[in-house]
């Protein structure tokens, strides 16, 4: 008989394992030596154990999930009870055995990471509902539909939460989206119906724009055409490609009946150059006058020169503005000086001042004779009051009698 520390072989070459519990029969081994068997069934052990320290080492690298790594240890569990192989069994199922706290720890620490991918799943989520219903009663119709697409791929991209919490912010994300997806197709509905009346309305405005663009009434078109240029923007945008055709043919119009009245404008300024010159020379007997010494003088030499003026005629357009300007400064002028001297010499104002004067004159005397009472008195609160009083009323004396004395100078 040949032994082993785990197990021995007799003569019959049966293989035996030594145990906890005793000895078990493993096998037979006759066609060899007792050390061949041995060998043999050594072998099987050493590929046991190499199985379980595999598994110890997936098992603490997390690469097994728990539930994974609890039905793993079972097996091997039972192949170690059940193996066909010589050595120490008993400390490969203290090995295995070991592992039950291993996998409970990071049984826990799974359920801390999920309950924490749980809590920022939630956040995540809860962010995504509350922009999706911001969005909802928002006008964002160009970016807005974009956005909400982009919200959906992050909460697919989002683990789940408790499903009655993630079914519910499912629900109001849904919502949002579809209140927002039929207010934006309402909105463009409406634009389309405007943009279609808009389109009516231009065709008219384009219509009448081009039967008006020959006309030669130059004031009243122009005017026309301001009024259809009104209407036309308020009107508001029509079909892009409609738009662009429809402005092409009324810009024309207007563009053919405004160059016809700058050409013919153009034509009448060469006319009118030649009285340009006489009011030119006109100008200069009238700013002659100013500045005015003889008001009367000036009044009758401005009025001659004003009734030659008018009989000269119109002047080039670019020039009106200038030559009118100089004429009317030198009119200004001289009625400037009149309306000054009409102000001094009005006998209604003269007498409203020289009244003022009187009457202030008169209070100061009475409030004079007050105070000297109060002075012999020695009322003091009440001598301070009337040299106040004085002194206000005296300041508009001296603003009366100066107004007194331009109407008498």
């Amino acid at each position: 008989m040949t032994s082993h520390q785990w197990g021995r072989v007799d003569d019959d070459g049966t293989v035996y394992v030594t145990t906890a519990e005793g000895e078990r029969s493993v096998g037979q081994y006759p066609e060899g030596t007792p050390e061949e068997a041995l060998a043999f069934f050594t072998e099987r052990y050493a590929a046991l154990a190499f199985e379980v320290e595999l598994l110890e080492q997936r098992i603490k690298s997390g690469v097994l999930s728990p539930e994974e790594a609890v039905e793993s240890v079972k097996t091997v569990h039972t192949q170690v009870s059940d193996a066909n192989a010589v050595g120490d069994l008993a400390a490969l199922d203290t090995r295995l055995t070991a592992l039950t706290p291993v996998i409970e720890e990071q049984r826990e620490a799974r359920k801390v990471e999920k309950a924490q991918r749980a809590a920022e799943s939630r956040a995540e989520k809860e962010k995504i509902v509350a922009e999706a219903e911001k969005l909802a009663e928002s006008n964002d119709w160009r970016n807005g539909a974009n956005r909400l697409r982009e919200l959906l791929d992050q909460w697919k991209a989002l683990p789940r939460i408790d499903r009655s919490s993630d079914d519910a912010l499912w629900r109001r994300f849904s919502t949002a989206r579809t209140a927002y997806t039929r207010r934006r197709k309402s909105h463009f509905a409406e634009q389309h119906e405007k943009r279609d009346g808009a389109r009516v309305i231009k065709e008219k405005l384009a219509t009448e724009a081009e039967s008006l663009a020959g006309s030669t009434e130059w004031g009243p078109t122009a005017g026309r055409y301001r009024d259809l240029m009104k209407q036309w923007k308020a009107a508001g945008p029509a079909p892009r490609d409609v738009d662009d055709a429809l402005w092409k043919r009324f810009r024309g119009a207007q563009d053919a009946f405004f160059g016809a009245r700058d050409a013919a404008a153009a034509e009448q300024d060469q006319e009118f150059a030649a009285n340009a010159e006489v009011k030119e020379k006109l100008l200069v007997e009238a700013e002659a006058l100013v500045p005015v010494t003889d008001l009367e003088a000036a009044k009758r030499a401005f009025r001659d020169i004003a009734d030659r003026w008018d009989a000269a005629g119109k002047v080039p357009r670019d020039r009106m503005k200038e030559l009118e300007g100089r004429i009317r400064k030198v009119e200004q002028a001289i009625r400037g000086l009149e309306d000054e001297q009409w102000r001094k010499s009005d006998p209604e104002k003269s007498a409203r001042a020289d009244d003022m004067v009187s009457k202030l004159e008169a209070a100061i005397a009475q409030v004079q004779a007050d105070l000297d009472k109060a002075r012999a008195a020695g009322n003091d609160k009440k001598v301070k009051d009337l040299e106040e009083n004085i002194a206000s009323r005296q300041a508009f004396l001296k603003m009366a009698k100066r107004a007194s004395d331009e109407f008498s100078s």
